[in-house]
């Protein structure tokens, strides 16, 4: 069997077989399914093979990633270990909240004088992410060198795929000690809407700034920076009135 022979219909069934020996312990099952799409992701990008047939198959693992998120000391302890372009990555997901589809296509004219505007992949490019560009972002910008169109770009200085990064970043993860730590990267966009709500943000102001429903800001909250962050926000405003 050929790779160039790998398609996506045909092999789903055979790739879910294979999947369901962990069934009883579906994070196994989960995870052993992550590495093999990273795997086959790049052959894609090597043009070994025309497509993922990984993609589309639902998780066993039901976690609703309840007050998840990557802390000050997390992103610092997977930085001690990756590559610079990652580390990069990483910071600009925790400044901007951005999806990992939004930040590897960011690039430079998206950024004005203000704020990084953007549509969003997720609502089919209806709607608009603002990032406002308060101090630490700037900072973070600064520091990013420009190397191709992308804000983000590889070692090679070429653009960031999404599934090109997924598989530096599990490895990342992996070189860091941290692949047993239940944090996903898509964790950090909890992290940056935290930030934004201690920071004081209103919930209709972060929904502005990350192209979300407002509803879906609160249950972000609740889930993602639950009562530490609520608490934190209190404090802030009880100091700010003293």
């Amino acid at each position: 069997m050929s790779l160039n022979s790998i398609g996506r219909k045909k092999f789903r069934p055979v790739i879910r077989r294979w999947r369901n020996q962990w069934v009883d312990r579906p994070r196994t099952a989960d995870y052993a399914l992550q590495v093999l799409s990273r795997v086959i992701a790049h052959a894609v990008e090597l043009g070994k093979v025309a497509g993922n047939p990984c993609e589309g198959i639902k998780h066993l693992y039901n976690n609703n990633r309840s007050e998840i998120i990557w802390t000050d000391a997390d992103i610092a302890h997977i930085q001690k270990t990756c590559s610079a372009d990652i580390a990069l990555v990483v910071d600009f997901a925790a400044h901007t909240g951005l999806r990992l589809g939004d930040l590897v296509r960011a690039s430079w004219s998206h950024i004005g004088d203000d704020a990084i505007v953007l549509t969003t992949g997720k609502s089919k490019h209806r709607r608009e992410a603002i990032i406002p560009l308060y101090g630490a972002l700037r900072d973070l910008l600064a520091r990013i060198p420009k190397r191709a169109t992308t804000i983000l770009t590889s070692s090679r200085c070429r653009p960031w795929t999404a599934d090109g990064f997924g598989s530096s970043f599990n490895k990342a993860k992996i070189d860091a000690g941290m692949s047993d730590r239940d944090l996903h990267f898509n964790d950090l966009r909890g992290t940056a809407a935290t930030k934004f709500y201690i920071a004081g943000f209103s919930m209709r102001e972060i929904a502005e700034t990350l192209a979300w429903e407002e509803e879906s800001v609160e249950k972000i909250i609740r889930r993602y920076g639950g009562r530490t962050a609520a608490i934190k926000a209190r404090i802030k405003k009880l100091e700010a009135e003293r």
